[in-house]
């Protein structure tokens, strides 16, 4: 008995780490699995597993001499789960299959609102001024150093070029050229170079067009970027006094009593 009880919580413990690194593994590409609001349906998925993953192993030991850390293959299973269900009907609980799926569609769920608000925060920072929007995305360019994936690279690319010149035509539509100035301008770059699309008779519009476009784009960066794993990246604009203690007021200097000369 003391036997099972030892088997039962060294697999139990065993598989809880095994399953937790699995499942990050698994949820690679997609986000991170424990963020603020996902951790708890992540939680309750390994927990799960390592549970199962001890009772296969007691129940292996009480019917044979195999050991009970044998249980510890079940954690396994996360690498094959699909995640998320591939179809609307693996929603539905109709089938043992479709109520398995359905604690990882509710995790790839929360881990989309995690990086809804990752993002948000991020766009909500640079949103203020235009020349925050170019400055911000080649700041996260920086802090992600250099990308090996060459399609996520040239993805990334793309983006920050084509947020640098929007907001680059921004700020020169405030400079008020002519009109062969700024058509000029909109055909140096791929992503402005359908006159159709970019009319420049009405400059405002042009000018909240192309700054609303430069945020989606800065949003797509950050989304990207996010599924890549760059999950902690300091937010654009940074504060020089903002992570510095407040600074303590000089210690005050009493004035010396006077001294009485005797007399």
């Amino acid at each position: 008995m003391p036997g099972l009880v030892l088997g039962g919580v060294g697999t139990f413990v065993v598989s809880l780490i095994v399953a937790s690194i699995f499942l990050r593994v698994r949820c690679r590409g997609t986000g991170p699995p424990f963020g603020r609001r996902a951790r708890y349906w992540a939680w309750f998925i390994v927990v799960s597993t390592a549970a199962l993953a001890a009772a296969v192993g007691v129940l292996i030991l009480a019917a044979s001499r195999v050991p009970a850390f044998v249980g510890v293959i079940v954690p396994g299973g996360l690498w094959f789960t699909k995640l998320p269900p591939q179809r609307d009907r693996d929603m539905l609980p109709r089938t043992w299959s479709a109520v398995l799926t359905l604690p990882f569609s509710r995790l790839y769920d929360r881990m989309g609102d995690d990086m809804q608000d990752w993002c948000d925060t991020r766009i909500e920072a640079a949103k203020p001024r235009p020349q925050w929007i170019a400055d911000a995305a080649q700041y996260y360019w920086n802090q992600m150093g250099r990308v090996t994936d060459p399609r996520a690279r040239d993805n990334l690319d793309r983006w920050r070029e084509s947020i640098v010149h929007k907001v680059s035509m921004v700020r020169l539509i405030d400079l008020d050229p002519g009109p062969g100035r700024l058509r000029a301008g909109l055909q140096m770059h791929s992503s402005t170079a359908h006159a159709r699309k970019y009319r420049d008779d009405d400059q405002d519009r042009l000018a909240r067009r192309l700054e609303t476009e430069a945020l989606n784009e800065l949003h797509l960066f950050l989304a990207y970027a996010y599924r890549l794993g760059y999950h902690k990246m300091l937010i654009y604009p940074y504060r020089p006094g903002a992570h510095r203690p407040a600074p303590q007021p000089p210690p005050q200097v009493q004035p010396a009593e006077p001294v009485i000369p005797d007399r």
